[in-house]
Order: structure tokens, then C-alpha cells, then sequence
């Protein structure tokens, strides 16, 4: 049986930080939930309420489409290896872009990336968590550097060329504001 906190306790947080794989889920108002998995060291916990995650360059931008629409956001960490144990921590997510005045505070939370898209903010209303018992045991080996070779090897130009051509809408065809927020110039 779930348990419900109004926030993280010091133990929730000491948990979220041993993890290396973490799940984020959104969805607009129509259209397909987004579930993707992210990992490497992209997420922060502030404080009891609040998460912070850099949000990478990658061949869809569904989180960035739907928080324009609808706010919820769903963050999932889950143990495999160790106890089980699944932590869920739901609010409402605000994002920041390049152009952001908030944008540098937040930024340098996190290891410079030329990939870096946007970093979101969950004001945490809700925490749950749940046994977890029949979650496999995995190993985990160490991160990829794939997109991060990819990136530093498209550079700034590169990647906002990828942006142009494939972030600039949902699979829903929702739009995500990249070329505009983060301050693209660009011919149509």
C-alpha cells in the first residue's frame, strides 16, 4: 500500500539522490502522455518541495509542448538494487529557457552542456511512495556520453539547427516555443 507526504522528508531526498535513472511524465489537455526515462547529473533537489532538472537535447521536446498547456508534471524514481522502493512526486512544473532572467541561477546547478534545453521546475504538491517488490534488480554500469559527443560535435550552431527542425513541436503537433524562447534567429 502507497504512503502519501505533503512533501519530501530527508529520507525521500537521501533517496532521490543515490538514483541514476529517473522518470518524468506530462500531458497536455489531448493528445499522448509523455513518459521519458532521464539520467546523468541532471536533477537537483532543492529543498522539500522543490526539484529542479536540466532538460537535454533530444529528438522530442513533448515535456516543453505540454507544460505550455498543462502544468502537471509526475517525477518517478524507482530502486533497483537495494530495497525497493518507488518515490513519485507530483505538482506543477514551470520552464525556463535560455532567454529566462532566471535561466543562469538555475544553470549553474548543473555541468555546462551545449545540449542544455531547458531546466524545469517542480513545485511538489504531493509525494507517494510504494514498495516496489516485484521491480527487477539492475546494474548500473555508468552514464552514456553519447549525446554529449553528438552535442559538443554539432556546437551551438548545430544544435540550434536540430532544434529548428525537430524540436519545434509535439507528436501531437502541440508547439513548444524553442525557437522563440531560447532566442533562435531564424528564416522561415
Amino acid at each position: 500500500m502507497g504512503k502519501k507526504f505533503a512533501e519530501l522528508s530527508t529520507q525521500h531526498i537521501e533517496f532521490i539522490n543515490k538514483q541514476n535513472i529517473y522518470f518524468v511524465a506530462t500531458a497536455a489537455q489531448t493528445g499522448n502522455v509523455n513518459l521519458s526515462p532521464k539520467g546523468g547529473d541532471s536533477l537537483r533537489v532543492l529543498n522539500k518541495n522543490t526539484i529542479v532538472w536540466l532538460n537535454l537535447t533530444g529528438s522530442g521536446n513533448e515535456s516543453a509542448a505540454h507544460l505550455i498547456q498543462n502544468s502537471r508534471m509526475t517525477i518517478m524514481f524507482c530502486a533497483f538494487e537495494g530495497a525497493p522502493m518507488i518515490l513519485r512526486a507530483y505538482g506543477n512544473a514551470k520552464m525556463l529557457h535560455q532567454t529566462d532572467a532566471q535561466w543562469s541561477k538555475y544553470q549553474n546547478l548543473f555541468a555546462p552542456s551545449v545540449a542544455a534545453r531547458q531546466i524545469f521546475i517542480l513545485d511538489i504538491n504531493l509525494v507517494q511512495t510504494s514498495c516496489g517488490m516485484s521491480v527487477p534488480y539492475f546494474e548500473y554500469q555508468s552514464d552514456r556520453d553519447d549525446l554529449a559527443k553528438w552535442s559538443v560535435k554539432q556546437g551551438k550552431a548545430g544544435i540550434d539547427k536540430y532544434w529548428i527542425k525537430k524540436n519545434q513541436q509535439s507528436i501531437d503537433g502541440f508547439e513548444t516555443q524553442i525557437v522563440e524562447r531560447a532566442g533562435i534567429q531564424h528564416k522561415t
